[in-house]
C-alpha cells in the first residue's frame, strides 16, 4: 500500500517539475533572430569550437559554381543529374566565328546562352562534377547562401545572349529510290529462262531371290 501512494507522488511530482521548467520560458523574453537579418552571417553560424572556414574538407559538398568562360556545352552534369536542377540550352557557334578553347585546350564549338542552377533542388550528392571533361563545375565550400524568397536559389552562370537569328542545322538531302519501270519490247530483249531438268533417279535393281 506504501508503494502504490510513492508511485503516484513521484508521477505526479515529476510533472510537475517539468511544467515549472516550461512556465518559466513562457515569461522569458523571446531572443530569436530572423535569419539574414544582420550583416555578419560568418558571426550567427559560428561554431563554439571555432573552426575557420579554411579548414572544411577537401570532399565538401556545398554550393555550386560553373566557370562559364570553360563550359564546352556538352550537357554531361545535366543528363547526370538525378533531380533535374540543371537546365542548359546551347547554340551553334558560326563557322566564321574565331575559335575559342577551354583551360584544358579542349575547342569550345557551342555557344551556352542559358546556364541554370537551382540550389533549392539540388541533392548535393555531386554527380554533376565528375563526367564534366573540361573540370569547369564544381562543388564550394561556401555553405552561406540562403536568402529571403526561393528564387534566390536560382543561379544563372549563362553570360552570352541569345542569337536572334541563330543558324539553321543544314538540311539533309533525302534521296529517293528510283523506280525501274520496263519498256515494251525490254522482255524480247531479256535473256530467256533456263529450264531447269530433273532427272529421275534409275530404280534400283530388284535383289535375287
Amino acid at each position: 500500500m506504501k508503494q502504490y501512494f510513492q508511485d503516484i507522488y513521484e508521477s505526479v511530482s515529476t510533472v510537475l517539475i517539468g511544467m515549472g521548467v516550461t512556465f518559466r520560458h513562457v515569461f522569458t523574453p523571446s531572443v530569436t533572430q530572423q535569419y539574414t537579418a544582420d550583416e555578419l552571417p560568418e558571426e550567427r553560424w559560428r561554431s563554439p569550437l571555432d573552426i575557420p572556414k579554411e579548414s572544411l574538407q577537401d570532399r565538401s559538398r556545398m554550393k555550386l559554381h560553373v566557370k562559364i568562360e570553360d563550359c564546352i556545352g556538352c550537357k554531361q552534369c545535366e543528363r547526370a543529374c538525378p533531380v533535374d536542377c540543371i537546365h542548359i540550352e546551347n547554340e551553334r557557334r558560326l563557322k566564321t566565328a574565331p575559335p575559342i578553347f577551354a583551360a584544358n585546350g579542349q575547342a569550345i564549338k557551342q555557344t551556352v546562352v542559358q546556364f541554370d542552377i537551382d540550389m533549392s533542388l539540388c541533392c548535393y550528392c555531386q554527380l554533376c562534377v565528375y563526367p564534366c571533361p573540361t573540370d569547369c563545375i564544381l562543388m564550394t565550400p561556401d555553405f552561406e547562401f540562403g536568402g529571403d524568397r526561393k528564387g534566390d536559389l536560382l543561379y544563372r552562370y549563362a553570360k552570352e545572349p541569345r542569337d536572334p537569328n541563330p543558324p539553321k542545322p543544314p538540311v539533309r538531302r533525302k534521296f529517293a529510290r528510283k523506280k525501274f519501270v520496263r519498256k515494251k519490247g525490254a522482255l524480247s530483249k531479256a535473256r530467256p529462262r533456263r529450264k531447269v531438268v530433273r532427272r529421275r533417279r534409275a530404280a534400283a535393281p530388284a535383289e535375287a531371290n
